[in-house]
């Protein structure tokens, strides 16, 4: 530019170069990419892969058997672990109780609830004398400059939506804040070790808000989920870099925070004194867990030209094909009649194994037998109405047999090889949903 609209002089412009301060704590917080490109030697090398030790990760007990089910063993050090689930589920109570009965130094993180709020809630929770101190900031480099003076052992943050960083001129919460601010929280877990324990907020149709970068930069995305009507919550995992993606965590909320469900079989069966139709009861397995639950079913005529078809729990599509089996195969008029199933408890489930349950509340309702409260199943229904054989099924038998079940209804194939002597339980094998039909309602 020759002349200056200020002045008026020409040729009075000179150039400055600005440098940032390298010891500022915003670069200790982003460092420099090009400065390691420069300087090789301060940045890590490559090692060949026969020389990597591998050795056992130290994981943090986190007192909470759930948790650390879910986690695949505990807190692995250095780790970034997501959070999500809706509005009110219990996200914030189950991290601050986890912070107030970890052994450690814990470093609480709120951006959402004032100091007050958070002391109210840990009276509830009952809290004692623990190592936790209470931080409510919302820019990420301070806290993070805190975080190196103090050097917890966790590190909470509630939540990723409110945090922002000074050189990003965007609200917080947006997509370009929340990729930035998780990034420096990676870069900060992995270069001090230190675990790093993220809330983050649910879209309506329940998928983590934000970019998806943000699932992909974390080691692992954890869903807590439940019903509003129900007092029980499931923590399930979605990604997990050190674990298993199969387990799940069953809490149940009472006014005192929540209580881990050690034994789910117990809450997941009704309790009722006398034996209705429609209810058969289930051997499933979520991760390394067997549980028994109970399918409820009611088939009935339809009042309207179009049967409806309802299902609470499990896939309204498997639900269609099993109809269309009973129909086909056991020539059962399941077409002309409304069907509604429901799994107790207001948990979903995926396990195949459960077709058979299914099938049995089905038939159960539509000829109003009812079956016995001592009986369980476990076996994939196929196409071809076959009962095909499902994994661990030893698990099931030993589960149904430790809460005092009489029979359980299974594949053929399931027993072939098994030592059948060793069980408490009647074991019944059947291959096809006639010989299921002949030995239950006939």
């Amino acid at each position: 530019m020759g002349k200056c609209p200020a002045c008026e002089q020409w040729n009075t412009y000179q150039e400055e170069v600005i440098f940032r301060d390298a010891s500022s704590s915003q670069d200790l917080a982003r460092p420099s990419r090009m400065t390691a490109a420069l300087n090789p030697a301060q940045g890590p090398k490559p090692v060949p892969l026969a020389q990597i030790a591998a050795g056992e990760t130290k994981r943090l007990d986190t007192s909470d058997e759930e948790l650390n089910r879910v986690l695949g063993g505990g807190i692995v050090p250095g780790s970034l672990v997501l959070i999500g689930g809706q509005p009110g589920i219990g996200k914030s109570t189950l991290l601050l109780q986890t912070a107030l009965h970890l052994k450690a130094k814990v470093l609480y993180v709120s951006g959402e609830e004032s100091e007050e709020q958070i002391k109210m809630r840990a009276d509830r929770l009952g809290f004692r004398d623990s190592d936790c101190f209470v931080f409510t900031e919302t820019n990420t480099t301070r806290l993070l400059t805190f975080a190196e003076q103090l050097q917890p052992d966790l590190i909470v943050i509630d939540s990723i939506q409110t945090l922002f960083v000074p050189y990003i001129d965007s609200m917080p919460g947006s997509i370009s804040q929340v990729r930035e601010c998780a990034g420096e929280l990676q870069r900060f877990a992995k270069t001090s070790n230190i675990p790093v324990f993220i809330i983050g907020h649910i879209t309506k149709d329940g998928s983590i808000a934000g970019p998806k970068l943000l699932e992909h930069i974390v080691d692992a995305v954890l869903q807590f989920e439940g019903d509003q009507n129900y007092t029980y919550r499931i923590l399930r995992t979605l990604k997990n870099r050190f674990g298993s993606t199969d387990e799940m965590g069953i809490y149940e909320m009472q006014s005192v925070g929540l209580r881990q469900v050690n034994n789910p079989s117990e809450l997941l069966l009704s309790q009722k004194d006398e034996v209705l139709s429609g209810s058969a009861v289930a051997a499933t397995i979520e991760g390394l867990r067997p549980m028994l639950i109970e399918t409820q079913a009611l088939v009935s005529k339809a009042v309207y030209g179009t049967p409806q078809r309802s299902a609470t729990g499990f896939d309204l599509r498997r639900l269609s094909m099993l109809l269309a089996v009973l129909e086909k195969r056991a020539g059962l008029a399941m077409g002309i009649n409304d069907v509604f199933l429901n799994i107790a408890g207001g948990i979903r489930v995926d396990d195949p194994a459960i077709d058979l349950a299914i099938i049995s509340a089905l038939i159960s309702s539509l000829e109003d037998i009812a079956i016995p409260a001592n009986v369980c199943f476990a076996g994939e229904v196929g196409l071809s109405g076959e009962i095909r054989a499902v994994n661990r099924i030893d698990q099931r038998i030993q589960e149904a047999d430790r809460l005092g079940f009489k029979a359980i209804y299974c594949s053929k194939y399931n027993l072939k090889g098994l030592d059948t002597s060793r069980y408490g339980i009647r074991l019944h094998g059947i291959g096809r949903i006639e010989e299921l039909y002949s030995a239950l309602f006939v």
